[in-house]
Order: C-alpha cells, then sequence, then structure tokens
C-alpha cells in the first residue's frame, strides 16, 4: 500500500517521467535461452507412438508407413498483438510483455511440442516488428539441430483478422502461415485488415498514469503502453491497388476482405496455407453470420484455405443447430426469437430480466409485458453489445442464455451458421454451373496470447494459460466494470458514444468460457519441415482439446487405404477403419532436462513450474463417434437435415493400449449422394479448465436458474481453476467420399 507520504513523491516522479521522456521500452525479440532437446528425450517421445501403435488394438505400421504423428499449434501470440500487449498488464493479471523467444521456450520445453506458429495480429505489427518476428523464428529453427531430425519445427506467420459489426461485412479471422522464413522466400510485410482504431491507445495518458502508480512496481509496462501504439500510428499505410511486391517495405498493408488478401498472397508466390478460425465465437462476430458469403470463387481459395480450426481456447467451432440468436422477418427486419430445445436467446432473456424488475417494481402486468418487447428489440438491434442495453446488468443475470446446451465446450454465443458442420454442408454454384464446397481438414490450437504454445497439456493454473482477465483488486476492478448504473425497470437502446471496444464485447462474461487450448496433429513421414508441411497440405491432420491423442481413420477401398483429409469415389458401400490411443497420464511439475535448460526462475516465469511431463500410464478411449454429412445437392435443401452427428457410437474396449474399430456405410449406395465422413475419438471423463462455463444450477425441469461464473477478477479465487468434468477428444478431418454410378447404371441413364 501507498503511505501518504510515498504517493505524493510517486505523483511527481511518475508525471515527470511520463512528461519529460518517452518511458518505456520497446518490445523486442527477446534471447531464446533453451538449446535443442536431448537426443534421448525425442528418443523416447518417438518410441513411446511406435508402442502404442504396435499394440493388439491398433492398425500395423506397414498400414501407416508414416511412423509418427507429430503435435504442434498453429495459433499463437506474443504482446507484438494489441489484443495480448493490454491483456499482459500486471494489473490486471498479465504476467507482463511476452516475446517470441518465450514462445519458442515454450514450446520446446514447457509444452514439449513437435512444430507451432508466430500468429501476431498483423493489425499491430510494425516493419520493426515484422523483422523481429522473422529474425527470432530463424533462431528458434536454429536451436533445433539437425534440420533433418528438429526437435521443433517454428513456422513464420500472421493472423488477418478481420471484424464487422455488419454481418455483410464480416470474414472473421484467418491464420496465414508460410513453408519457408528466409527473408526472399516470405512477404516484406504483413498483410492486416482495416481498423478505426489502429494506433490507438485503449486508454489516454491519464490512465496510464493512475495505473502507473497504481502498480509502481510494473511502472515500465504502463510508460511503455503509448510508446507501443505511437510505433503502430508511425507507420504509414501503403498505397492501395499496387501490386504488394511494388509496395515499399516501410508501410503497413492493408486487405478489407479474403479476396484480397489471397490476390496479395498470389502477388507474393510464396507456398502459404490460410486457416479460418473463431468463425462461430459470439463475442465478436455479429448474429446471422454465416460462411455462405466466402464459398465462392471470390472469397474462398481451394488450393490455400485448406484447414480449419475447429477447437481452441475460445471453444468448439464444430457443431451446428438450426436455431438462431435472432431472426430476420420477411421485410427483412430483425426480431428474437422464442426460445427452442437447449437453447435460451439472450435478446429472449434481457426481456426476462426487464420483466422480472418491472413486476418487482410494482408496476402493472400489460407495462412490464411492453417493457419486455423494447428490452428485446433493444437487445436485437445493439448486435454483439446487446448487454449494454441492460442498466446495472450482471454476468448472474443472463444465466447461460446464448449457449449451446446440448453442443460441447461451444464458444460464448454460438453462431451455428459459421460452424465446421455447416461448412462441410453447404454446396453453391459457381458461375460456370459447377457445384463449390469447402473441402477442410480440422485441426485444434490455442489462440494462445500469452507466448505459450500448446498450453493445455495440464488443467491447471487457469489464469496463467488460458485468456483470463481480470484485477485481484477489487477497487481497481469496480472502477474497469463501471458499475455506476442501477438495475432499473427498463432497457435502454446502446449508444456507443464513449464505450470502448473491449467494453462493447461481453468480456466479463467471456471468462467462464476460456479453455486451456487445443493442439494440431500431423501425419507425417519424418520430424522435419518439409515432411510437416507435406502433411498439413494433404490435409493429413486432426484437432484435440489439448491432449496428445493418437489418431487414424482410413478408408478401406480394395488395396487402396485413403487417410483422414483424403477424397476418393465409390459406387459400393465404404468401409472405415478408426483407430486411437489415449494421451499419457501427466506427472506434476517439469522433465529434469527442462530445469536443466532453463533454469528454475525462467522455467517459473514462463511455465508456471508445470511442463509436459507424462507418466507411463495412458487415459482409456471410452468410444469413437461417428459423423456423416451430406452436401447439398441444391443451395436450397435444408441443412439441419442432412447432418447427422452422431451417426455411429462404437464402444471402446476397457483397455489403456488403445481401440480400433471398423463400420460400413451400407446406405451409400442407395443415396446416390456425395458424403463427408469424419470421427471423434472420446477419452475418459477428467475434470477441464472451464468445462462447466457458467456453472448453473439447474431446475427438474433442467432450466438454469442460478448461474456461479468463473470471474476473471477477484470475485473468484485466485486459486479456483473453475474445474470440470469433460471427456477429452479428438477430431479426425474429414474424408470425402464421391458417388460413382456402376457402369449398369450408366448404361441405363444412357438409354433414350
Amino acid at each position: 500500500m501507498l503511505t501518504v507520504l510515498h504517493y505524493p513523491l510517486r505523483l511527481l516522479l511518475t508525471l515527470a517521467l511520463m512528461v519529460l521522456c518517452a518511458c518505456g521500452d520497446s518490445q523486442d525479440r527477446g534471447v531464446i535461452q533453451g538449446e535443442a532437446l536431448p537426443q534421448p528425450a525425442l528418443i523416447k517421445r518417438q518410441a513411446q507412438q511406435l508402442t502404442a501403435m504396435t499394440s493388439q488394438h491398433v492398425v500395423s505400421l506397414s498400414e501407416h508407413p508414416e511412423s509418427r504423428i507429430l503435435f504442434g499449434d498453429l495459433h499463437v501470440h506474443t504482446t507484438f498483438s494489441p489484443d495480448a500487449f493490454i491483456m499482459s498488464a500486471p494489473i490486471m493479471g498479465g504476467g507482463g510483455l511476452r516475446s517470441p523467444a518465450d514462445a519458442c521456450d515454450y514450446a520446446r520445453y514447457c509444452s514439449a511440442l513437435d512444430f507451432w506458429s508466430i500468429n501476431d495480429h498483423a493489425e499491430g505489427i510494425t516493419p520493426r516488428l515484422w523483422e523481429e518476428t522473422r529474425k527470432s523464428i530463424r533462431e528458434c529453427n536454429d536451436r533445433a539441430s539437425d534440420p533433418d531430425n528438429p526437435d521443433l519445427v517454428a513456422f513464420l506467420g500472421w493472423e488477418w483478422s478481420q471484424v464487422s459489426e455488419n454481418r455483410a461485412q464480416h470474414y472473421g479471422h484467418k491464420n496465414v502461415i508460410f513453408r519457408e522464413t528466409a527473408d526472399n522466400r516470405v512477404p516484406s510485410r504483413p498483410i492486416a485488415s482495416p481498423r478505426e482504431q489502429l494506433g490507438r491507445a485503449p486508454m489516454g495518458k491519464t490512465a496510464q498514469l493512475l495505473l502507473a502508480l497504481a502498480d509502481f512496481e510494473n511502472r515500465e509496462f504502463y510508460y511503455g503502453i503509448q510508446r507501443y501504439y505511437d510505433e503502430i500510428a508511425a507507420a504509414p499505410l501503403c498505397p492501395p491497388d499496387i501490386n504488394t511486391r511494388d509496395l515499399p517495405a516501410e508501410c503497413l498493408e492493408l486487405a478489407a476482405d479474403p479476396r484480397t488478401l489471397f490476390t496479395k498472397l498470389d502477388q507474393w508466390g510464396f507456398d502459404s496455407i490460410v486457416i479460418p478460425h473463431g468463425t462461430s465465437w459470439g463475442m465478436n462476430t455479429p448474429p446471422l453470420t454465416s460462411l455462405d458469403k466466402q464459398l465462392n470463387r471470390q472469397q474462398h481459395d481451394p488450393a490455400r484455405q485448406i484447414l480449419f480450426e475447429i477447437f481452441s481456447g475460445h471453444g468448439n467451432s464444430e457443431q451446428y443447430r438450426d436455431w438462431r440468436a435472432i431472426e430476420q422477418r420477411v421485410d427483412g427486419s430483425l426480431a428474437c426469437p422464442a426460445p427452442s430445445d437447449n437453447y435460451l436467446p439472450c435478446c429472449w432473456r434481457a426481456g426476462e430480466i426487464i420483466q422480472e424488475r418491472c413486476v418487482g417494481a410494482g408496476f402493472d402486468k400489460k407495462t412490464c409485458e411492453t417493457r419486455a418487447a423494447n428490452a428485446r428489440q433493444n437487445f436485437v438491434d445493439a448486435g454483439i453489445s446487446g448487454h449494454l442495453t441492460i442498466p446495472g446488468q450482471q454476468v448472474t443475470d443472463w444465466l447461460n442464455c446464448g449457449n449451446c446446451t446440448d453442443c460441447f465446450l461451444a464458444p460464448m454465443d454460438h453462431r451455428p451458421a459459421a460452424s465446421g458442420q455447416y461448412a462441410l454442408t453447404r454446396t453453391k454454384m459457381d458461375t460456370q454451373g459447377d457445384p463449390l464446397n469447402f473441402r477442410f481438414g480440422f485441426i485444434g490450437s490455442t489462440d494462445n496470447h500469452r507466448a505459450m504454445p500448446g498450453s493445455g497439456f495440464k488443467q491447471v493454473q487457469r489464469r496463467m494459460i488460458t485468456e483470463t482477465f481480470g484485477t485481484s483488486s477489487e477497487r481497481i476492478g469496480r472502477l474497469q466494470r463501471r458499475d455506476t448504473l442501477e438495475p432499473v425497470p427498463y432497457s435502454i437502446p446502446l449508444d456507443q458514444n464513449g464505450v470502448g471496444l473491449l467494453n462493447l464485447r461481453n468480456m466479463e462474461r467471456q471468462n467462464s468460457f476460456w479453455l486451456s487450448g487445443g493442439l494440431a496433429a500431423v501425419h507425417s513421414a519424418a520430424r522435419n519441415r518439409d515432411a510437416i508441411w507435406q502433411g498439413m497440405k494433404e490435409r493429413e491432420v486432426y484437432g484435440t482439446t489439448g491432449d496428445r491423442i493418437l489418431l487414424w481413420f482410413d478408408l478401406l477401398l480394395d488395396d487402396t487405404r485413403v487417410p483422414m483429409g483424403g477424397a476418393a469415389t465409390a459406387t459400393a458401400s465404404p468401409r472405415f477403419r478408426v483407430s486411437a490411443v489415449g494421451d499419457f497420464k501427466q506427472l506434476p511439475g517439469c522433465p529434469l532436462f527442462a530445469k536443466n535448460a532453463l533454469g528454475a526462475e525462467r522455467l517459473q516465469r514462463l511455465c508456471g513450474g508445470e511442463c509436459y511431463n507424462p507418466s507411463d500410464q495412458r487415459q482409456r478411449i471410452q468410444r469413437i463417434e461417428v459423423i456423416r454429412i451430406k452436401p447439398q445437392i441444391g443451395s436450397d435443401e435444408p441443412v439441419g437435415n442432412l447432418i447427422q452427428d452422431p451417426w455411429m457410437i462404437l464402444p471402446c474396449p476397457d483397455d489403456p493400449l488403445g481401440c480400433t474399430v471398423e463400420f460400413e456405410d451400407k446406405e451409400f449406395p442407395d443415396s446416390q449422394r456425395n458424403t463427408v465422413y469424419y470421427v471423434r475419438a472420446i477419452q475418459e471423463e477428467a475434470e477441464m479448465i472451464n468445462a462447466g462455463n457458467l456453472r448453473c444450477e439447474y431446475s427438474e425441469q433442467g432450466e438454469c436458474i442460478t448461474a456461479n461464473p468463473c470471474y476473471g477478477d477477484y470475485r473468484t479465487n485466485k486459486e479456483d481453476d473453475c474445474l470440470y468434468p469433460a471427456e477429452q477428444r479428438a477430431w479426425s478431418s474429414p474424408i470425402f467420399v464421391s458417388y460413382q454410378p456402376s457402369s449398369e447404371q450408366r448404361d441405363e441413364a444412357a438409354k433414350p
């Protein structure tokens, strides 16, 4: 606590520093401390996988010559990203600045990954920071010793983050990653999305001063806020409509939509992959957003946009449902839909909140019904910021509205028409009359903003490894939440004047939905960069919730094996085989080689003293779930009728050695239509951070009657990891099977 004597002195000192100098160090790439992993650690990792593959339940090596599955994270931010920078503020529970070097050491020694990519938001990467990023990724790879058998492969990339409150203009978030890292083999600058707030600090100098005073020990961080945003603002915008290769290196390049992004990547001509993610997050995705506007030859690049991040620290973007957060009337106006099974629209809950207040204040029934209707409409009109139309609202008021209660760990305010299943189902005809479909491989990643690739290896330290954001100070917390409005018995239309971007989003409620993040797995012929890239290009990938589940999924056609991510034609019933082995149960702490490499202080700062530290015991695979999807024949065919989830549930033996099952689609020949299949391997139940989301208490009718949110600030004990039982899982990439008529059917069709 500041004493009466110390406070004026600190105030004067802080004012003097902020006025007389540009205080706060500029961020740099940092210094990588760890060397390559010791060879015995890599040999043990590979031997454990070979043992799993040759167990009695899993396919033989002769059927899978690609003798390894490698795990990585293709979505990692450092504090080079503006949002990560602000979230790292120590007074808000952040751990301070986190550099690309920190991410490299974390991936190698804390999470023990095989590969990772850096994906800072292009909107905040200045020319200097892009140079620092490129250098750091090369330094991370240089530590990997043998390039043909590296312990860790680091990929270079960025995130293109396009967000709009207008759903017709909202294209969402895409990670761009490159095969190579040399300066002459990657773009000279990242490509950002236009943002009005580029280079604008989210707080003024007065607020920075107050934070420095309140957290004097970490004052250098707050001094540096203005320096960071001044550097972004100083980067001039690149002139439009010029070939990207002809632009000056020292400018900020923009692409307003995917078509422009793909055009610029084509102009560079470097091998790259573009990965959509966060497609169904309601936190910053407008209601009624769908992937339809991207399913065309202009806004979709089938050669680059081949992977889809289905799971991350924001939740699961997999599952489709027919309900919507709002509905569109025939005349184009928007309205609030009534509740349906397993779904309570938040606009409807807004009406209930106001009606409850109105009745409690003694108003008559008709008045309260009118006010409830107004509240529903105000919420609808406010888009993602509907919560701000209810004065004095609290997280607990909303119960579990907006949740897909029968989905697995769906994100807050799930948008089903932007889900993975919806993407696989939709068909559009192009200008030549040819059908166009998305053909994505599925991956998981973390979307970690604290330079922690692969942070989901243990379900501990919620405040450190998730995006949990909030102060431990009750006084500062109340100021931040601006609890100044009384809970009056009426709604107010949203007025965005003076409301910051972060406050427009319901970040306070989002704290109950932050997860530890997933992983991307690649079937690879070798450990090196080229082999990993080839596995990704062939979509022979899958995603997990964070555990390193081993998964194989194959279509068996005569003497041919088509692995996950592949495509084939068939006339007869297709037959499939699935094999899965659970992850190792974890030991506390870190392996000795991690302690030796990083030292106790850095190991504690980066990893919190916890690393991927497998025991010899594996978790059991409980069952295999098969999902079958019939892509539309015409774009008017209802989507919900074409998704069978699950189509089959195949039990597994109670055996930690793994599970192998086979199944056949005997209905395929009679259906005479293309079909997509993918599987989920479900691991035995264990506790996961925030798997209970709002931790509702339910009535006998199954309705949420009270919520116990997992706050990011002082209201939830800092030792509370908000654990709840859930079944970790792996999602295979789909196998795309096209129906091919038999020769007899073709002959019959050819008859006049």
